[in-house]
């Protein structure tokens, strides 16, 4: 086994106490499932946990460090990383600012047909791919559980696979949650509350970023 075993329980504790920890990753997959129902919210999560390979190759070949110790590299990728929040939290507050009779259940469902899942899978895939604090994470915790006697790309690798089951089940069953509750009926103006809040929560954390 490629995986010394205390390493991977251990690595699987924190794994798990970071996937169930709220953050923006949450709020998207749990934003795109209001928007457009199960199916989009479930593609998000794979755009987001798809990420999480490219973390894991980054960090396996050692450009993670790079990034870190380059300072405008760094810089460019957390603004990056900034401007894309704050422009997902505009989106969010334009649906929000929108006003008008609430639809009906047949033309939500028809709606939500529309969403492409291109559109959905590049968004979950951005905003992993772009937040730093998930380069910082995999660049330092990745080596903590990667055995140097073995091939440390393999292990990282699979030690990404491992993350992308555990939040694949995670943001999913959230996404499935979400659905749940819209059965029970939610009207226009909690609709509207809810996108208020999520896009106030997108821009104040890329200025957050942009500021540190």
């Amino acid at each position: 086994m490629v995986l010394i075993s205390d390493l991977f329980w251990a690595y699987l504790i924190a794994i798990t106490l970071l996937t169930i920890t709220p953050g923006v990753d949450t709020l998207l997959v749990m934003r795109n499932t209001g928007r457009g129902g199960l199916r989009d919210g479930c593609v998000t999560s794979v755009g987001i946990c798809s990420g999480l390979f490219i973390h894991a190759t980054l960090s396996a070949l050692g450009i993670s460090l790079l990034l870190v110790e380059t300072a405008w590299a760094f810089s460019a990728l957390k603004w990056a990383g900034a401007c894309y929040l704050v422009w997902l939290g505009i989106g969010s507050l334009r649906q929000a600012l929108k006003r008008g009779e609430q639809p009906s259940t047949r033309a939500v469902a028809v709606s939500r047909q529309h969403v492409p899942m291109q559109a959905s899978f590049r968004e979950g895939l951005l905003s992993n791919v772009l937040n730093p604090k998930t380069a910082l994470f995999y660049m330092a915790l990745l080596p903590q559980f990667v055995d140097p006697a073995s091939n440390a790309f393999q292990q990282s690798l699979m030690l990404a696979g491992v993350h992308f089951l555990l939040a694949m089940l995670w943001q999913c069953g959230l996404a499935w949650m979400v659905v749940s509750f819209r059965s029970l009926g939610v009207n226009a103006r909690l609709k509207r509350v809810l996108n208020g809040l999520t896009g106030g929560f997108f821009v104040a954390m890329g200025a957050k970023l942009a500021s540190t």
